[in-house]
Parts: structure tokens; C-alpha cells; sequence
């Protein structure tokens, strides 16, 4: 039951993009196309999974043993920059209509904030391993649904005759901000 309320928790009620305002550039940079933004969530997913891995197993055997705690965010970006290189070079050889979608966006997930803050998040708030898988899954697709809906609507709001001065940019912060009150909304939930 702890990992359901977990994960209930970090997908729909502190949904990373919503209420943390982390991954916010490739939330507005990625959300023109439904199909881009459902690619960048999984790739997302699959860094943030195996970042959380890696970071949590170099601070509990490397960094805490050697009392090196103050170079935990150069060694997790690192490992971060690592696994974005290693997932460029798998989606340029499996899947190249994918890695061609994302473009410059891939690399995005280097700095991307969601990633960085999540696998810092894991040590911050002392969960044990599979604490820890949970919550790195869990924001994962939140952040995918998230950015999922908002591709969504977007689409639609390309058919739709938007006012000039809202065209673009503003009518999509308009449209997070709209989605964020809406998630305010799972707060009671757990």
C-alpha cells in the first residue's frame, strides 16, 4: 500500500511539472506534437529509471561511505550525461524516425531539471532502494502525462482560431497554468 500511495502521489499529486515547475523547457519546447512529447517522455522515463539506479548506488556505496556527500551533484550529472549519450546512440541505431523527432530535444535531456532533481530527490528524502525505483517510475509518467495532455491540447488549439496576441507561446503557458489549477485538484486524493 506505501507504494501505491507513492506512486499516486508523485504521478497526480505532486506531478513533477505542475507542482515542482521542474522540466519546464522541454515541457513547452516538446508539446507541439503528441507523438514527440509521448517519445520524450519515454526517453525521460528510461534516463530517469536507470539515472536513479546508478546515482543511488554510487551515493550509498561511493559518496556517503568516503564522505564525498558535497560532490553528489557533479557526480550525478555526470552519470546523467553518460546515460543521455549512451540512450543517443541506441535511438540513432533502433529507432531513427524517433531520434530524428526529437532532435535537438534529446540533448535536452542532459540539463533537463526533472532528472537532476529526482535522482537528488531519492537521496534527499532517504528512501531505500525500491523506494526509490517506485518514485523515479512514478515521476516518470507523471511527467508523461503531463506532457502528454498538454501535447494534446495543443494540437487541438492549431485547429482552433486563437486570438493574435495569444497565438503561440502565450495560449500554451495560458494552457499549463489552466493544467496546473487542475492538478491542484488531486491534492486530496491521498
Amino acid at each position: 500500500m506505501e507504494y501505491f500511495v507513492l506512486f499516486v502521489t508523485a504521478v497526480l499529486v505532486n506531478n513533477v511539472v505542475f507542482s515542482q515547475f521542474l522540466g519546464i523547457c522541454p515541457f513547452l519546447g516538446v508539446s507541439k506534437k503528441l507523438s514527440t512529447a509521448v517519445g520524450m517522455g519515454a526517453a525521460v522515463a528510461f534516463v530517469l529509471t536507470i539515472a536513479t539506479l546508478v546515482t543511488f548506488g554510487i551515493q550509498k556505496l561511493v559518496l556517503d561511505p568516503l564522505e564525498l556527500g558535497y560532490m553528489q551533484n557533479i557526480a550525478f550529472i555526470l552519470v546523467i550525461a553518460a546515460l543521455v549519450q549512451m540512450l543517443e546512440l541506441i535511438l540513432k541505431k533502433i529507432s531513427p524516425a524517433l531520434f530524428q523527432a526529437l532532435g535537438v530535444y534529446l540533448p535536452l535531456i542532459t540539463t533537463n531539471c526533472v532528472i537532476l532533481g529526482v535522482t537528488i530527490l531519492v537521496i534527499q528524502k532517504d528512501y531505500n532502494l525500491a523506494e526509490a525505483i517506485v518514485y523515479a517510475v512514478s515521476i516518470a509518467i507523471g511527467y508523461t502525462l503531463a506532457i502528454s495532455i498538454f501535447a494534446s491540447i495543443r494540437e487541438q488549439l492549431d485547429k482552433t482560431a486563437v486570438p493574435a496576441p495569444f497565438k503561440g507561446i502565450p495560449i500554451a503557458l495560458l494552457t499549463a497554468g489552466i493544467l496546473s489549477l487542475a492538478f491542484i485538484g488531486f491534492t486530496g486524493l491521498v
